[in-house]
């Protein structure tokens, strides 16, 4: 169920993080945490002190983590390691593609500060590319939680089902969309926002899900009516949901913490091209690297805004005519 009114969560992702981690290993002993050097950036020293033998901090070096999370996994562990997304995915990528994927381990990888959230870390902290990364490796599953709700139910069905798994997660701040117990499907998108004969489809995944819905808001005093779909999992993408947005509404608008070059834009474009073609605009990073700057500067400087999804939108609906 959606809130009635957007807010900001009453706790940091990190914190809601590290609390189901500890939920998670009374019930499934063989649960082990891995971290390279940032359990104190990640908020997860509270499941080091209780869990002391079930945690491993293996220092800066990124791909000796994966490495050993894989060798965790083999042995009947399930391991769950985590960095900050640029060294996840720039830096370990052999290790998740050969020890991890091709040899069909059980690692659930953490990849944090996604997108313009790593803010003053700047551009050699600001992954772009993460999950592009991550599509192109066979049969991992890629996940955006939206907000603590969802990433509570992730996370316990990422303990419960084998393979390797990737999750972007927001440390600090994020907006409640969902109401607490709403359940979810790895796969499937969730529909936030359904208006009657809906003139475009917004495509969201992450923070810019809470900026969809007011740029909807928006939207709707012009007379313009959105179908919003939150596409946390990038990867098994919900294609029926696609292809029934662009059949029913005409017209699609994809809004990420991403570049559009290997991200959710392309991988819906891809289904689109191939089932429904219809005019779609893309809303993200346009080839371009990271820098230095608070969360609105940043959305401003790539494009990033409701008002920027808002004309988004009117121009993928003028393009139906």
């Amino acid at each position: 169920m959606i809130v009635k009114e957007l807010q900001p969560e009453s706790q940091e992702m990190r914190a809601a993080f590290c609390d189901r981690l500890i939920e998670l290993a009374e019930t499934h002993p063989e649960l082990m945490v891995l971290d390279a050097d940032l359990m104190g950036a990640m908020g997860t020293k509270p499941f080091l002190a209780r869990y002391p033998d079930r945690t491993v901090d293996c220092g800066i070096q990124e791909a000796n983590m994966v490495g050993v999370a894989v060798g965790l996994s083999l042995a009947g562990k399930i391991p769950f390691a985590h960095t900050f997304a640029t060294f996840m995915s720039r830096r370990a990528t052999d290790q998740i593609f050969i020890s991890g994927a091709y040899s069909k381990a059980n690692v659930k990888l953490i990849g944090s500060d996604p997108g313009i959230t790593a803010k003053t870390n700047g551009g050699t902290h600001m992954p772009f590319e993460d999950m592009g990364i991550m599509r192109g490796i066979p049969q991992m599953t890629i996940i955006e939680p939206t907000d603590i709700t969802m990433l509570k139910w992730v996370m316990g069905w990422m303990a419960d089902h084998y393979g390797m798994q990737y999750m972007r997660l927001v440390r600090r701040e994020c907006t409640k969309i969902y109401e607490d117990g709403t359940t979810f499907e790895i796969g499937k998108a969730m529909t936030v926002r359904d208006d009657a004969d809906a003139d475009v489809t917004i495509i969201a995944s992450g923070l810019c899900v809470a900026n969809a819905m007011k740029a909807a808001d928006e939207l709707a005093k012009s007379g313009i009516h959105t179908r919003i779909l939150d596409m946390f999992t990038w990867k098994p993408l919900d294609d029926e949901a696609v292809v029934r947005a662009a059949r029913e509404t005409g017209a699609i608008v994809v809004a990420e913490n991403h570049n559009i070059t290997t991200g959710l834009g392309a991988a819906v474009s891809e289904t689109v091209v191939r089932n429904a073609p219809v005019p779609m605009e893309l809303i993200g990073i346009h080839d371009r690297f990271g820098q230095v700057g608070t969360l609105e500067y940043l959305a401003e400087q790539y494009g990033m805004t409701v008002e920027d999804i808002v004309h988004a939108a009117r121009r993928a609906v003028d393009r139906k005519h």
